[in-house]
């Protein structure tokens, strides 16, 4: 995973592009569309190279392959995670996002765990299904055939029993099989699933190695159909599809639901979800990444997506910089103040999160995001509340933007979380 370092000269470029002359709300509706199918592609591209370690590893199990792969997922979250700011305000991209990126999840319900340190939701009939192990499964009077693992049996288990905690496919449920079960509490240590849960025969651990496999394999490819279906979704080349319909609506409807999702993104969902309900509880449970470990990653990423789409900017995974008319250009002819408030915000913000990324990363000794988190660690609490802070105080500064380019009824989703 690359370190995170800003580079100030691009910042300057980025944070210094006043209005510039004639810039349209049409077309500030098509970039945020060009991002969109840009961060798709490169989600899509990730996901298959992912695919290809998967393929790897079962093929030939080993310590170096069960590395590769996962990296490669740390690797895939990176641009995933910049796509979810499209998630709100996009029906097509909020109706598809669970079978990708749902969490938490009761991961009994997908392989073996340590029961000890299994806290499930309670009443969960999938809780302890153990996909894996078992070749039928009964919920209620219905029995479930489970003996071919494919993708869309996968699909079709997603809520079993109507539980959102049943989660059986897309980044999370990859997660678990490639780490397990993170047994460390609020300890130092992400998950360390041994390479020989994939060596079929006799060498291999935790039984069903075989059908560990197949579910694996299984997983990632629906995962890469879900991310080519979304990707299309986005492209210039489609006639009929949400881009088209997207560019088809006056452009206040369309820079509403741009501004909405940055806003829910960075209220509701991030600051809210993803961290003040994880370091309230002081749970593990509750951290995003919770296996591997990657949080701190995949909340710095989401708060870059929202950046992305204020400035018009994308960084495409091979370097290239995806740039045009943006929310910024607009709110800065009409009022320079205004934009040069959400800038310093997302200075601010960014700088909360790089914090984050730095002490999980290379401080000493190293706090990942559920150390942070837990009960008697202050310094790390004190860091992901100020996390917290900076994206309640970004969301409130995205509403003044709103309104100066005449939105005014922009009221992000807070997820029923007061700040």
């Amino acid at each position: 995973m690359r370190k995170l370092v800003w580079n100030l000269a691009l910042v300057g470029v980025l944070f210094s592009s006043a209005a510039q002359a004639g810039v349209t709300e049409q077309q500030v509706v098509e970039q945020y569309a060009n991002i969109g199918h840009a961060v798709y592609s490169d989600a899509l591209t990730t996901a298959k190279n992912l695919q290809q370690k998967i393929d790897a590893l079962v093929a030939q199990p080993s310590v170096a392959t069960l590395q590769q792969a996962r990296d490669a997922w740390k690797q895939a979250r990176v641009p995933y995670q910049q796509s979810e700011v499209f998630r709100f305000g996009n029906p097509v991209v909020d109706e598809w996002e669970g079978q990708l990126n749902a969490w938490p999840l009761d991961e009994g319900l997908i392989d073996y765990v340590d029961a000890s340190h299994y806290h499930h939701e309670m009443g969960n009939e999938g809780a302890t299904a153990n996909i894996i192990a078992n070749t039928s499964l009964k919920i209620g009077a219905e029995t479930l055939d489970l003996r071919n693992l494919t993708p869309e049996l996968l699909a079709s288990l997603n809520e079993l029993g109507g539980s959102e905690a049943n989660v059986a496919t897309g980044y999370h449920a990859i997660e678990f099989l490639l780490w397990g079960q993170d047994l460390n509490g609020s300890g130092p240590g992400a998950g360390n699933r041994p390479y020989t849960d994939y060596v079929p025969g006799k060498g291999c651990t935790g039984g069903n190695c075989e059908r560990r496999a197949a579910y694996l394999k299984a997983a990632a490819a629906l995962l890469v159909s879900d991310l080519a279906f979304m990707e299309q979704q986005w492209s210039a080349t489609g006639k009929d599809n949400y881009r088209a319909q997207l560019l088809a609506q006056k452009p206040e409807s369309a820079m509403t639901r741009m501004l909405f999702g940055m806003g829910s993104l960075a209220l509701g969902e991030l600051a809210g979800e993803r961290m003040k309900v994880a370091l309230e509880a002081n749970s593990p449970e509750d951290e995003h990444d919770c296996f591997s470990d990657n949080t701190h990653y995949s909340h710095f990423y989401n708060a870059k997506g929202i950046e992305n789409i204020y400035l018009g900017t994308y960084q495409r995974i091979d370097g290239t910089l995806v740039k045009g008319p943006a929310l910024a250009d607009l709110v800065a002819a009409k009022s320079a103040q205004t934009d040069a408030a959400v800038k310093t915000r997302f200075t601010s913000a960014m700088a909360a999160l790089q914090k984050m990324v730095d002490t999980a990363e290379t401080a000493q000794p190293p706090l990942k995001f559920d150390q942070m988190i837990g009960e008697n660690n202050t310094q790390g609490q004190a860091i992901v509340r100020d996390a917290i802070a900076q994206l309640v105080a970004l969301t409130r500064q995205i509403e003044a933007a709103a309104k100066v380019i005449g939105i005014d009824n922009l009221s992000p989703d807070t997820a029923d979380h007061t700040f």
